[in-house]
């Protein structure tokens, strides 16, 4: 598969990533692929926080009574409508990552939904993810991918998720003393290009966060990882520097992102910066392919490849505890 291939021009002359082009079989990767898994529970105690894997048997261990606990899920790239051999059935499992938050014995207080909630923008996907995620009783918080902003801007996002948001639909708003911000760095996508913030967004986030107190814990949420994991691939957001440098401040920074359908985590100074796992297909690790897109994988196994992973973070430490583990 070419990088060409991977990218079409839509009639409104916006530039989408083919995820249906499944051209990418590399089965020689899966031993050292981290696999798409359903989601994490996260849990924030004094500014610190800590992530599980759905499954985990640490899952079961958080507890958010204590004064300024807070627990919440982070889901990503349901991709709905999807329908190819990478994963011909997105509904199933989306509905596993339904089943496996219900199953928490510590209930979170709401879902972040990173993006790519749907494939191509089409008014069903959206319909279907809004009914399956109904199941989980949570309020949800999204941000868009590129993959829900293809035909028209945006609009038909904005109006369900962000109608009385920001610009196209940016926004903060806070839970037991931790401030989240939600940001969008998917408009004008171009093909192989890095995302972008804009002007007008970095001059909300510096004021945004402009009155509060330099301990206060932030989590950012985007769709396209804010540090730049693989520009080749576009796999980064060119003024991401620009908006955490409104954030060093701060002793607490967590920012989640999706888009790369695999987890990777780094620590640099006061920010974890963390991706994660898709609800629908697998991506293969930065640059071994000949681009992004969907990995096909052997139907009987999919499900066995579908992956877990336990994250610990605690404040001050430059490193996380890390442990890939199989839904099988």
């Amino acid at each position: 598969m070419t990088k060409s291939k991977l990218f079409d021009r839509n009639p409104n002359g916006l530039i989408k990533h083919d995820h249906n082009n499944d051209g990418i079989d590399r089965r020689g990767f899966l031993q050292c692929m981290a696999w798409a898994g359903t989601g994490a529970l996260c849990l924030i105690e004094g500014g610190v926080l800590k992530s599980f894997a759905f499954g985990s048997p640490k899952a079961s261990e958080p507890k958010s009574d204590k004064i300024g606990g807070l627990t919440f899920v982070q889901i990503s790239d349901s991709h709905m409508g999807f329908n190819k051999p990478a994963n011909p059935d997105v509904v199933g499992t989306l509905k596993a990552a339904v089943d496996k938050i219900n199953a928490l014995p510590q209930q979170p207080e709401f879902i972040l939904h990173t993006g790519d909630i749907s494939h191509l923008s089409n008014p069903e996907e959206f319909d279907t993810v809004d009914q399956i995620l109904k199941g989980t009783n949570k309020e949800i918080f999204f941000v868009p991918g590129e993959h829900d902003v293809l035909n028209d801007d945006g609009k038909m996002f904005r109006e369900r998720y962000a109608k009385n948001f920001q610009g196209s639909g940016w926004y903060s708003f806070d839970k037991n003393g931790v401030h989240f911000i939600g940001l969008v760095n998917v408009m004008n996508l171009k093909a192989g290009g890095l995302g972008t913030l804009g002007n007008e967004q970095l001059e909300w986030l510096e004021d945004n966060v402009r009155h509060l107190k330099s301990s206060t814990p932030i989590v950012v949420f985007a769709h396209i990882p804010l540090w730049t994991i693989y520009p080749e691939w576009g796999w980064g957001t060119e003024d991401g520097a620009q908006a955490l440098s409104y954030l060093k401040r701060f002793g607490s920074v967590t920012v989640l992102n999706g888009h790369i359908h695999q987890t990777m985590q780094k620590v640099e100074g006061n920010v974890t910066f963390h991706t994660a796992f898709s609800t629908a297909f697998v991506q293969p690790a930065p640059g071994k392919a000949a681009g992004p897109g969907p990995m096909k994988v052997p139907a009987d196994q999919l499900r066995s490849l579908l992956g877990l992973t336990d994250v610990n973070y605690v404040q001050g430490r430059h490193a996380l505890a890390l442990v890939d583990t199989s839904l099988a």
